[in-house]
C-alpha cells in the first residue's frame, strides 16, 4: 500500500504531524521499533512545562514579558557562533528560533487551548541565568506547567491518533524497526527494516530486538521523528564536547535505552546532513529513581535556589553555578573537578518548599488533574514523592549536625574526602550574611530577588534562613549524578523541515521533527536551553512540517 506519508517514531513530535495530516484527509503510516505501550515515547514521563511568552499565566501574577525580552534571552542562551551561508551549521537553527520564539509569544497559547490543553496558574522561574541581561537564562518566569504534566499534552493527539486509526487513515506499526531510507533517483520514497518480535515490555523497558522478517513501505513524503542519542552513552561520550572536559565516567539515564539515535546515522548515511553533534543538553541535579523502571534510571530535582551547592570536594560553586541558574556552566564546573558528581546540602524547609521532582510519575496530583492533591502542597512538610526520596532513595542523607552529615556523606563519596571544617566554615559565611540587610553573597541576593516573584514566594522559594540553625533543620545531603537528557544537535532541515543534504539542497520527500532536528534547523537552542522549549520544540515542529507538507502537494 502506498501512503501519503510515513512517520518514523511515535513520540509527540511524530503524533503531531500525523494527526495534522490526518486532519487533512491524508493517508499516514507511523512506524516505531518500540511496543505499543510506548505510544508517545518520552514526552509520556516529562513534566510538561511549556516555554511561553506574555502569558495570561504571567499577565495574573503581574511579570511583564515581550517577544523583544524573550528573543533577547534566547540569544543570548544560544550563542550561536556557526553562522556564514546557509550551509553554516547555525543558520537554520537561529532561523527556527526566532519563529519559535514567535510562536511561543503568538500562537502557541492559543492552538493549544483549542486542543483542550490548560495551564497550571503558577508559572515557574527555569534557567535563571545569574550574568548579564545579554547573557545566558530567562529574565522572567516563562515555565508553564501544563495541567495534565506530560501525558495532559499527549492526550489530545492521542485521541485523534486512536480516532483515525479506526477511520484508517493512521496505520499503525509498532516493532517496525527502520534500517534503510529508499530513494529511486534523488527522492526518498519510503523505508525498509526490519518486523521485531513482539514484547510484552511496559513503558520505558527494554524490548527485545529479535527479527522476524523484512518489510518495506512506500509513501511520497517520509519524516523522521525518532528522538535523539540519550539513552545512548557511547555515542553522547563520542560527541562529547572538549569545552566541557572529560566524558563522563559515570552517567544515570534519564531517557530508556531505545532512544539511541539509530535513525540519525541512517538519515545521514542517505544524505542528509548532522550538524552540532557536540552540543547536548544534560543535567546537574540527577538523582537515582527509587523505583527504576529503565536501566540506571534517574530523574531530574527542580531545585529552588536555596540549596548549598558543592563540588565533590567539597568546596563551594561560585556564581552563576548555583540551583536553577546555569545548567551548561555548572556541568562544565563539575567536570572540570575530575568527578561527575557533587552535593546539595539544605535543610527541611528548603526541601519541603523547594524541590520538586520531573516527570509526570512523580507529580501524581498534576498529572491526575487533582485540585484538592496540589492544594496539599501548601501544607507543612515535602510532597509524598518527594518524602519517599528522602526515606528510601540512595542519594539522600539526613542527619541533625554538620559533623554526622558530612560522615555521611564521606560514605557515600566516590573520591575526595570531605573535610568538615572546610564544609562549615562556607556555610557559616553563608549564614553570617543572613544577620544584616544587606549581603555581597550573590547566591543569598538571589534568593531574596526569586521572592519578590509572587509565584516563587508562594510555593518555590524558602524564605532565607540559617542553615546551621538546628531550629531549621534536620540537615539534609544530596548526592548530584549527571543525567543524560536531550540532544541540541540533530539533522539540518530547512523551515519547512525538509532534511537538507551536506551541500545545503533540500532531500525531496524528506522531513524531519523534533529532537532528531535539535528540536529545529540542526539546533534551535544553541549551546543553552531556556526549559519549557524540548516538547514546545516537538509541538512547532511537527506543526510546521505537517502544514509544509500539505501546502508542497
Amino acid at each position: 500500500m502506498n501512503y501519503d506519508a510515513i512517520v518514523i517514531g511515535a513520540g509527540l513530535s511524530g503524533l503531531v504531524v500525523a494527526t495534522e495530516l490526518a486532519d487533512r484527509g491524508k493517508v499516514v503510516l507511523v512506524v516505531d521499533q518500540e511496543p505499543e505501550s510506548s505510544l508517545g515515547g518520552q514526552a509520556w514521563w516529562s513534566f510538561g512545562g511549556l516555554f511561553l511568552v506574555n502569558s495570561p499565566e504571567q499577565r495574573r501574577l503581574g511579570i511583564r514579558d515581550s517577544y523583544d525580552l524573550a528573543w533577547q534571552d534566547w540569544l543570548g542562551s544560544a550563542e550561536f557562533d556557526r553562522l556564514g551561508s546557509k550551509q553554516s551549521e547555525d543558520y537554520w537553527g537561529q532561523r527556527w528560533a526566532e519563529a519559535y520564539v514567535r510562536f511561543a509569544t503568538y500562537e502557541k497559547r492559543q492552538w493549544l487551548k483549542t486542543l483542550g490543553i490548560r495551564f497550571f496558574p503558577v508559572v515557574g522561574w527555569a534557567e535563571r541565568g545569574g550574568s548579564l541581561a545579554t547573557g545566558h537564562g530567562n529574565s522572567v518566569p516563562r515555565f508553564h506547567i501544563v495541567w495534565g504534566t506530560g501525558p495532559g499534552i499527549l492526550a489530545p493527539f492521542l485521541e485523534k491518533f486512536v480516532q483515525y486509526r479506526k477511520k484508517q487513515q493512521i496505520h499503525y506499526a509498532p516493532r517496525h524497526r527502520v534500517d534503510q531510507l529508499l530513494r529511486e533517483g534523488k527522492r526518498i520514497v519510503g523505508v525498509a527494516g526490519q518486523i521485531l518480535r513482539s514484547s510484552t515490555a511496559n513503558r520505558g523497558e527494554a524490548s527485545n530486538r529479535e527479527e522476524i522478517e523484512p518489510f518495506e513501505s512506500f509513501a511520497r513524503t517520509t519524516v523522521v521523528a525518532s528522538g535523539g542519542i540519550g539513552g545512548n552513552l557511547d555515542q553522547i561520550r563520542q560527541y562529547w564536547p572538549s569545552r566541557l572536559g572529560q566524558p563522563p565516567t559515570n552517567m544515570i539515564h534519564g531517557v530508556p535505552a531505545h532512544v539511541d539515535g539509530r535513525m540519525l546515522e541512517i538519515t545521514e548515511k542517505s544524505g542528509g546532513r548532522l550538524v552540532n553533534r557536540d552540543r547536548m543538553w544534560h543535567y546537574t541535579e540527577g538523582i537515582q529513581n527509587v523505583e527504576p523502571v529503565w536501566d540506571k534510571h534517574g530523574i531530574r530535582i527542580l531545585p529552588g535556589p536555596s540549596s548549598i551547592w558543592l563540588d565533590a570536594n567539597g568546596n563551594r560553586f561560585p556564581s552563576p553555578d548555583f540551583p536553577g541558574y546555569d545548567t551548561l556552566s555548572t556541568l562544565e564546573a563539575i567536570q572540570k573537578t575530575g568527578y561527575s558528581y557533587s552535593w546539595f546540602i539544605l535543610t527541611k524547609k528548603i526541601i519541603e518548599k523547594e524541590f520538586a521532582l520531573s516527570g509526570s510519575e512523580q507529580n501524581p496530583d498534576l498529572t491526575e488533574k487533582s485540585l484538592k492533591k496540589v492544594l496539599k502542597r501548601l501544607l507543612p512538610g515535602p510532597t509524598a514523592p518527594v518524602q519517599t526520596f528522602i526515606d528510601k532513595g540512595a542519594d539522600f542523607i539526613t542527619a541533625h549536625s554538620i559533623q554526622n552529615l558530612v560522615h555521611k556523606m564521606n560514605q557515600l563519596g566516590e573520591g575526595p574526602f570531605l573535610d568538615e571544617n572546610h564544609i562549615y566554615q562556607q556555610i557559616y559565611a553563608r549564614d553570617l550574611g543572613l544577620r544584616h540587610s544587606s549581603t555581597k553573597d550573590a547566591q543569598i541576593m538571589g534568593i531574596r530577588h526569586a521572592r519578590h516573584s509572587i509565584g516563587d514566594k508562594l510555593v518555590r522559594v524558602a524564605k532565607p534562613h540559617e542553615i546551621l540553625n538546628p531550629k531549621n533543620g534536620p540537615l539534609i545531603a544530596v548526592k548530584l549524578h549527571l543525567l543524560s537528557r536531550k540532544t541540541l544537535g540533530g539533522l539540518q532541515t530547512n523551515d519547512s523541515a525538509q532534511v537538507l543534504s551536506e551541500e545545503g539542497e533540500r532531500i525531496e520527500g524528506l522531513y524531519a521533527v523534533g529532537e532528531a532536528t535539535g528540536f529545529g534547523g540542526g539546533g534551535v537552542h544553541g549551546y543553552r536551553a531556556l526549559e519549557g522549549t524540548f516538547l514546545g520544540g516537538c509541538l512547532f515542529t511537527g506543526k510546521v512540517a505537517a502544514e509544509a507538507i500539505l501546502t508542497q502537494e
